[in-house]
């Protein structure tokens, strides 16, 4: 072989090779194709995007990967709106990244699940298709089971009757947040024990235990539309599910307990209901006795935000650090490190069904020199940096504040006034001991575009 056809074979596979490394399942639109493109995809989400918007640049590689993994299921696509911006001023862009799903061409309103690829896979795996799905064979059961998910599937022998036209009623309402699956096979309802027609969820089989059955038989006469999503959102959880992004939400209104460790249902499944099972076994005996709260556990770099809103520290190696935020928001966070043998989760579950625990608040700590002036700072969360207050609870929604003159032995005095800065001016010029300092911040005055 001659040099110079090495050299040029050389070159072609590097081409290739550069080519492959670039090969992308995302679509892109353009201005000139957007309309007569989009309506080749019965179901695609579209995100509208700027290459120097923070949020897009952390959602790419995610998008990437769920588009690989949603490749011949649903299409996802993007368009960039610093080029291509017609198409963006059409559909209300006005942030980035706006997600939005399509139908046949159609705007079907704005993506609201979550921005990592476990959760827009799920998400729009959900979305697409039928509201519940046809399941013929055994083979096709099995497979369908064994999601990550939950699953609910309804058994009706006659398939025409009143009560599958009230589960596809409920699964048309809740697709967005369950998967649902319906059969006729008289094989598969054998199998099922069930005679006629009947529902049953399955949970997840990674978090199987011996706590809980795995499935849940839905035990009403009659089948209605609001008895069958009453019994789902009953049941779907078990008493302590795997709290993700994809699921957050559903669980935000409740009061709940959640156990943070290094959760990993991919890499060590076994590890990951070590701890899992732990909690449960606490729980349970707190459940039998009548008592009502939910419990969860969730990976600790998933939710390190939470973690350090609730003062915990996500450092603690592999035991678990546990917290409650109730549905009113208030937070108990228990401090005593978490035991093998389950009884430190006892006590602190004891004390708060007992009322003993004491809310978490986050607050500034109390300065070593207290005698110098009033600081405070004029930005609307009101940052306070405070020496003659003793002691002043921060937070973003203005928890109960008190008030201690310095220098003075007396109780601190709960502060009742207004929560605008010229509110709290006011109060310590009249109550404060030494001297008042306000400091100004300064502010940017140039205009972003808004990150989403």
């Amino acid at each position: 072989m001659t040099l110079a056809r090495f050299t040029m074979l050389k070159l072609f596979f590097i081409v290739v090779l550069a080519r492959v490394a670039l090969a992308s399942d995302v679509i892109e639109f353009t201005d000139d194709d957007f309309d007569s493109k989009i309506g080749d995809h019965g179901m695609i989400l579209v995100e509208f995007f700027a290459p120097w918007c923070g949020h897009c640049k952390k959602l790419a590689p995610e998008y990437e990967v769920a588009a690989t993994r949603l490749k011949g299921i649903v299409g996802l696509a993007k368009v960039d709106c610093t080029v291509h911006n017609n198409v963006c001023q059409k559909y209300g862009v006005s942030g980035y990244p706006t997600l939005k799903i399509f139908r046949d061409g159609e705007d079907a309103g704005a993506y609201d699940g979550p921005r990592n690829a476990d959760g827009i896979v799920s998400h729009l795996k959900k979305q697409a298709g039928p509201a519940s799905v046809e399941l013929k064979t055994e083979a096709d059961f099995t497979k369908y089971v064994g999601d990550r998910d939950a699953s609910v599937v309804g058994f009706f022998a006659d398939a025409g009757s009143p009560a599958k036209a009230e589960f596809l009623k409920s699964a048309s309402a809740l697709r967005e947040s369950f998967r649902f699956a319906h059969t006729n096979s008289e094989d598969l309802l054998q199998k099922h024990g069930v005679e006629g027609e009947g529902i049953i969820l399955f949970r997840p089989s990674r978090l199987n235990n011996k706590f809980e059955e795995g499935s849940v038989k839905f035990s009403e006469d009659t089948f209605t539309n609001a008895k069958i999503k009453q019994f789902i959102q009953d049941n779907i959880f078990g008493m302590c599910p795997h709290m993700t992004d994809d699921n957050k939400d559903q669980m935000k209104d409740k009061d709940l307990l959640v156990a943070y460790y290094d959760v990993d249902y991919e890499k060590n499944p076994k590890g990951s209901n070590y701890w899992r099972n732990r909690v449960m076994k606490v729980a349970k005996g707190f459940l039998d006795q009548g008592n009502k709260l939910n419990f969860a556990v969730a990976s600790k770099n998933g939710f390190s935000q939470d973690i350090a809103e609730m003062g915990l520290d996500a450092s603690s190696g592999e035991l678990p650090v546990v917290g409650i935020r109730t549905a009113k928001g208030d937070k108990y966070v228990m401090t005593e490190e978490f035991s093998r043998d389950g009884k430190a989760l006892e006590r602190f579950l004891q004390d708060y069904f007992d009322g003993k625990l004491k809310r978490y608040l986050k607050s500034e700590p109390i300065p070593e020199n207290n005698d110098g002036p009033v600081k405070v700072s004029r930005r609307l969360r009101l940052t306070l940096q405070v020496q003659q207050l003793r002691w002043f609870p921060i937070g973003a929604v203005f928890p109960t504040i008190f008030f201690s003159p310095a220098g003075q032995k007396m109780s601190p005095k709960k502060y009742e006034g207004g929560r605008e800065v010229s509110d709290f001016m006011s109060y310590l010029k009249e109550e404060a001991t030494n001297p008042l300092v306000a400091q100004e911040e300064e502010t940017s005055k140039k205009k972003k575009k808004i990150e989403l």
